[in-house]
């Protein structure tokens, strides 16, 4: 079965990092989740962000996530892991300074690998490089740094998702189940009734 590296980080969307993490476990998956400078057991606090009639979306706090798997490990790994899960969240605005979080989507697009990123988890893409004539989605609010980096964004509903080729991407947390199916799909598996 296929080996996922999932990356988190405090303030990770509560939803985004839960339901794929174990969405991908219920299929058979081996998903190792990270975050740099921290090691499996440790955690990572979440936010929920909703939407109850303001601008933008509100923040809470949402539950602990638990690591299960070393940063320094995986990065000595990366060619084992058969695809990449980005979920989004606040996490992904400081993520993606770290060099070697770049370094692991950058290998995910050199090997033509699946990679899944939601919401604002494009941000780490859009500081990686890698949507240079690339078409994706995002949350509304990062599609400037899409188009910043040579991408183009697809203003979808937020149920929906944008595959090209091996990217995977969705707004918002309610495309989860076009978005995860999509990436099963790309790692070689099919998602159908018994």
């Amino acid at each position: 079965m296929a080996k996922i590296l999932l990356l988190a980080g405090d303030f990770v969307e509560v939803l985004e990092v839960f339901v794929p993490f174990q969405a991908l476990q219920a299929f058979g998956f081996q998903v190792d989740a990270v975050t740099p400078g921290k090691k499996r057991g440790d955690t990572v606090r979440t936010a929920v962000h909703d939407f109850e009639g303001d601008q933008t979306y509100t923040e809470k706090r949402g539950h602990n996530f638990t690591l299960n798997f070393d940063f320094d490990e995986a990065l000595t790994r990366l060619d084992t892991y058969d695809g990449l899960v980005i979920p989004g969240g606040r996490a992904p605005e400081y993520l993606r300074l770290n060099p070697q979080v770049l370094q692991i989507v950058r290998h995910f697009f050199e090997r033509d690998a699946p990679v899944a990123a939601i919401c604002h988890g494009i941000q780490i893409l859009s500081a990686a490089g890698v949507l240079k004539g690339r078409t994706s989605t995002a949350y509304p609010a990062v599609a400037p740094e899409v188009r910043l980096a040579g991408g183009e964004f697809s203003e979808v509903e937020a149920t929906e998702v944008v595959v090209q080729g091996n990217l995977i991407t969705s707004p918002a947390w309610p495309g989860h189940p076009k978005w995860l199916a999509a990436f099963v799909k790309a790692l070689g598996y099919n998602v159908s009734k018994a």
